[in-house]
């Protein structure tokens, strides 16, 4: 059994590919072809909570086993830890254990460039960051290296972070800067991101008609990123329904069903882009994004 780091793991993970591949695994599951439950949320002690996604198709399985725990910045610790096993599914065999974290970061900022690539009526617009973690970097890396973005603003609530991470943009070459009021910078982007573990909401509009948010932070029924007057002014397109009508706090709260009033991306894929917005994409996360990492990093192990 070989365990890849942070590192190794990502390096299995470029962008690019990884987006494809989650394109493809949704094909796949469209056909009967991938399946996977919906993720088991179970609590832990001190608020913090035990993700459990399992997933599989002809050739591979997978298992993600995650902890979110908000206390952890605060101890000196990821606010995520954990692992994701691959296994070969025709003989069981481990193929190798991922890490958890740096496989949730990179497939779900694959996931939004594949929302973008797909929804997004300026994708080469400039991009506002709304939070300065794991995410927000994953998502700035994902969205430079697949679609060219050259300007990114960063807000966050530690102005620290925010300007850490715009530095880390300058380094990659972008033009980058911290905001201390992301108002002004809904007015220029047409790229949002929204990736914090906010409980409330800290994107409160105006859009732009043509801007796209990809909104990736909450996962629970009871959090919410996206003040409910901005949802109700977009399209709203989602990763999964059934898993945003367990855990889409942002749409939920606004009062939208998710089978009822917004668009699987799986069926958005090949249809005309959107001439105009705002677009809003929620994502909570789904285990056949982590079969589409799992594939693409060492579903060349498996059995033939």
């Amino acid at each position: 059994m070989e365990f890849y780091d942070a590192d190794r793991t990502a390096a299995l993970l470029p962008y690019d590919a990884l987006a494809d591949a989650i394109a493809a695994t949704l094909v796949d599951a469209a056909r009967g072809l991938a399946s996977a439950p919906e993720r088991i949320h179970h609590p832990l002690a001190g608020g913090g909570t035990l993700l459990v996604m399992p997933a599989a198709d002809r050739r591979v399985a997978v298992n993600k086993l995650v902890t979110v725990c908000p206390g952890n910045p605060g101890r000196g610790l990821p606010l995520l830890l954990g692992s994701m096993t691959v296994l070969d599914a025709a003989t069981g065999r481990c193929l190798g254990v991922l890490d958890g974290p740096a496989v949730t970061a990179r497939r779900t900022a694959a996931l939004s460039l594949l929302a973008a690539r797909t929804l997004a009526p300026r994708p080469g617009g400039a991009l506002l960051l709304l939070g300065a973690g794991v995410q927000a970097r994953a998502h700035l890396e994902a969205l430079h290296q697949g679609l060219g973005t050259r300007r990114v603003l960063v807000h966050s609530r530690t102005p620290a972070r925010a300007e850490a991470l715009a530095a880390h943009a300058r380094a990659l070459g972008l033009e980058a800067a911290a905001v201390a009021d992301p108002g002004p910078a809904l007015e220029e982007c047409a790229l949002v991101v929204t990736a914090t573990c906010s409980p409330v909401p800290v994107l409160h509009g105006p859009l732009r008609r043509d801007a796209f948010v990809a909104a990736v932070g909450a996962f629970r029924a009871d959090m919410a990123e996206v003040a409910p007057q901005v949802v109700r002014v977009c399209r709203v397109f989602v990763d999964t329904a059934a898993g945003c009508a367990a855990g889409a706090g942002d749409l939920l709260q606004a009062g939208l069903d998710p089978a009822r009033d917004c668009t699987p991306l799986a069926e958005a894929l090949g249809a005309p882009r959107p001439v105009e917005g705002p677009v809003l994409f929620k994502s909570v996360g789904h285990a056949l994004f982590d079969l589409a990492a799992g594939r693409l990093a060492l579903g060349a192990k498996a059995r033939r």
